[in-house]
């Protein structure tokens, strides 16, 4: 059909094989095209207004949100993950509107407590189907937002969609009709939904070193033992030998990010020549993804992964408190699942009657809380406060 798109980009020439409108599978859901903004803009802009985005300001990207004001949330995750998305878009010549839609939207689903909280979501439906985040996003946008009259979710593009689910196993793919065929036939997602994927990586590697060297989780003889960080550091110290040890570190973290971010832009300009891709399905046709880093920094990148996994996520303290944030999950689905009386009577539904539908809608509730509210609800049905804990993401 066509969309009438105004614009998907007015600043610049999209690269033939980008993502426009005009060339969408469109919407579940038939809408007049808007006015004075592209298609994807309207995406975006309808991802930012709805409730599932602004809970992000109250969930976990590392720590607790209670235990400081300073620590990243999904919130501020998310909008780092956009801007350097948005970047690299601009820099290869494809849709910023669809890639900025894509990076606000990947973790809508999320519960609290960030990975602590999924792990143990997913234990509790584990004879219901399971929980994963990244469905759980698709199923915000498609089914749980609920703010227009004539459609449920938010009616988003093929590609914004498509772009949210970044992972899905053969056998969940085969219920979620063509959303979910790329990934049983083996075929690529959108440049655009292949450089958010990317963009969260390289967002997560560098705000999670910071937030850890604040939590005192992380020191300076830790970073120096990654052979990238300690390049950049005494590049530092030749240039400026008497600055302050906090701004060090921190020029240190920027020129990382930058690293990463060129070296993705030269790497996948280098891969689109040798492939010459001609339109958007040569690029769904090609044999794995497009958008990566060169193989020296590739390595790098894992191995900044690596340090960041033996040092802060599986630090004993945060180990520790991630065990008892899952208990908190663990305890408030066992309780709606087996008392339903307890969930916002707007929240009880006929299908409890079904348990598989019974469990889905509580997987809903618990997934959408921020961690306060999390506790909130726990001390409304348990009489007493949580353990406040930290939690850790991947």
């Amino acid at each position: 059909m066509t969309l009438g798109d105004t614009s998907d980009d007015s600043r610049h020439q999209l690269a033939s094989y980008a993502v426009t409108a005009n060339h969408s599978l469109g919407r579940r859901y038939d809408e007049p095209p808007p006015a004075f903004r592209s298609q994807f803009q309207r995406d975006r802009d309808r991802i930012i207004h709805c409730s599932a985005f602004r809970r992000l300001e109250y969930k976990t990207q590392v720590f607790v949100n209670h235990e400081g004001d300073m620590f990243r949330t999904r919130l501020t995750h998310s909008l780092e993950v956009s801007q350097i998305a948005r970047t690299v878009a601009r820099a290869l010549n494809l849709n910023e509107d669809l890639t900025e839609a894509i990076s606000l939207a990947h973790d809508l689903g999320h519960t609290p407590f960030g990975h602590a909280g999924q792990k143990a979501l997913n234990e509790c439906m584990n004879n219901f189907g399971g929980f994963e985040h990244n469905l759980q996003s698709l199923r915000v946008v498609d089914r749980l937002e609920d703010r227009y009259p004539e459609f449920p979710g938010l009616n988003l593009l093929f590609e914004t969609r498509e772009g949210i689910l970044k992972h899905c196993s053969p056998q969940r793919a085969r219920t979620l009709g063509q959303i979910g065929e790329r990934f049983r036939d083996g075929t690529q997602p959108s440049l655009e939904a292949q450089l958010a994927n990317i963009a969260d990586e390289i967002a997560y590697n560098h705000h999670d070193i910071d937030d850890g060297l604040r939590a005192n989780l992380l020191n300076l003889e830790q970073l120096l033992e990654f052979s990238l960080f300690r390049e950049l550091y005494e590049l530092e110290l030749q240039r400026q030998r008497d600055t302050d040890p906090k701004r060090m570190v921190q020029s240190v973290i920027r020129e990382m990010l930058n690293h990463f971010a060129i070296d993705l832009i030269k790497s996948t300009t280098a891969k689109l020549h040798n492939i010459a891709p001609r339109n958007l399905d040569d690029i769904r046709m090609h044999t794995g993804p497009i958008v990566d880093f060169q193989a020296s920094v590739r390595e790098q990148h894992f191995a900044l992964k690596r340090l960041l996994r033996h040092e802060l996520y599986f630090h004993h303290q945060v180990v520790k408190n991630a065990d008892r944030a899952g208990l908190v999950v663990t305890e408030l689905f066992g309780a709606f699942f087996s008392d339903p009386s307890l969930l916002p009577p707007e929240r009880v539904v006929p299908e409890m009657q079904d348990e598989q539908l019974k469990a889905r809608h509580v997987a809903d509730y618990v997934a959408g809380m921020t961690d306060r509210f999390a506790f909130a609800e726990y001390h409304r049905i348990y009489g007493r406060d949580p353990i406040r804990v930290t939690s850790v993401e991947r």
